[in-house]
């Protein structure tokens, strides 16, 4: 199986490292919209080895080069959705914005029975899971809805370091990989209670709120060992009272525990 270390050190991607980790390649000037395609399908592809048949993609309805590119890449037209101008075009209402295309993967319908209409329809699955997104920034809109092309067009593509684990390692939620799991481990040696992956399906209410607290305490963890890491202390003030509410919360649940 594939490790959290193997997605973090391929080369393409530029970890961020705060309390969640970003991936993603970036450009200004250099390449723009079939070289980004590009890189994002190796990477996918071939680097996590994913299964093209059940990779989705979506992108701008009027962007044309975009979806012949992925096209040329041997995605069937059946896997290419497009988008309106809500979905698929990036833009906060002054300055560089562009639309952009997205790589979704089926799990399968152990997580939904809903087909690829889920992600026409924007609805909110977890079958059809968003693990990478290009925006091509190509215009610059001044303000008033004008828009005028930008001298040099840039590349700024995102994916979830946590989605792609999960998928990797076959993991109902974020939770249930090696990037939690260690921690919930040595938690369960402090309890009698255990953490069932397998409630993801099973629903048992009980066991669901087991999970959760197993999940406050892993994932607070996590956050206040990244954020101490970082230098910042506990105080009483500002970030460092972030980190004490973090830990407070995390110990309210080992209680409960």
């Amino acid at each position: 199986s594939i490790r959290t270390n193997d997605i973090e050190n391929v080369g393409v991607a530029a970890r961020h490292h705060t309390f969640f980790e970003m991936l993603g390649n970036f450009s200004i000037g250099d390449y723009f919209k079939k070289e980004a395609i590009e890189f994002a399908h190796e990477v996918v592809t071939q680097v996590f080895g994913l299964d093209q048949n059940k990779i989705y993609i979506t992108y701008f309805e009027e962007d044309l080069e975009v979806r012949d590119k992925w096209i040329s890449l041997g995605y069937e037209k059946d896997h290419l959705i497009q988008g309106s101008r809500d979905l698929n075009f990036w833009d906060v209402g002054s300055g560089p914005c562009g639309p952009n295309t997205e790589i979704f993967y089926d799990r399968g319908p152990k997580y939904h029975q809903g087909g690829p209409e889920l992600i026409a329809k924007d609805i909110e699955n977890d079958r059809f899971i968003e693990i990478w997104n290009i925006v091509f920034s190509q215009y610059n809109n001044l303000g008033n809805n004008e828009y005028v092309e930008l001298a040099q067009k840039n590349i700024d593509t995102g994916a979830g370091l946590e989605r792609i684990v999960s998928i990797l390692q076959d993991g109902p939620t974020n939770f249930d990989t090696d990037l939690f799991l260690p921690i919930i481990h040595s938690v369960e040696k402090m309890t009698t209670y255990k953490y069932d992956i397998e409630n993801y399906f099973k629903k048992d209410l009980e066991q669901e709120i087991i999970n959760k607290y197993f999940k406050i305490i892993a994932d607070h963890m996590r956050a206040i060992t990244n954020a101490i890491s970082d230098g910042e202390k506990p105080s009483n003030t500002q970030r460092g009272y972030i980190i004490r509410r973090l830990i407070r919360r995390a110990y309210y649940a080992g209680k409960k525990l």
